[in-house]
């Protein structure tokens, strides 16, 4: 198991915020969550998520 998967990435401190209040806590979690679903989330540019995301053959929906 990648542990890279079980923590979110370094991204801003309002995007890792309003992830978690979503109830994201881990990159694995974000597999396949529509980019429109993330982009009403204060500070949450997707970009920074789908470099992570790819990194580990993940796609957002």
């Amino acid at each position: 198991m990648d542990s890279a998967l079980d923590t979110l990435p370094k991204i801003s401190a309002p995007a890792t915020r309003a992830l978690h209040a979503a109830g994201y806590t881990a990159l694995r979690q974000l597999a396949g969550v529509p980019r429109a679903e993330l982009a009403v989330l204060h500070g949450m540019g997707p970009k920074a998520l789908e470099a992570a995301l790819e990194r580990h053959n993940l796609r957002l929906g």
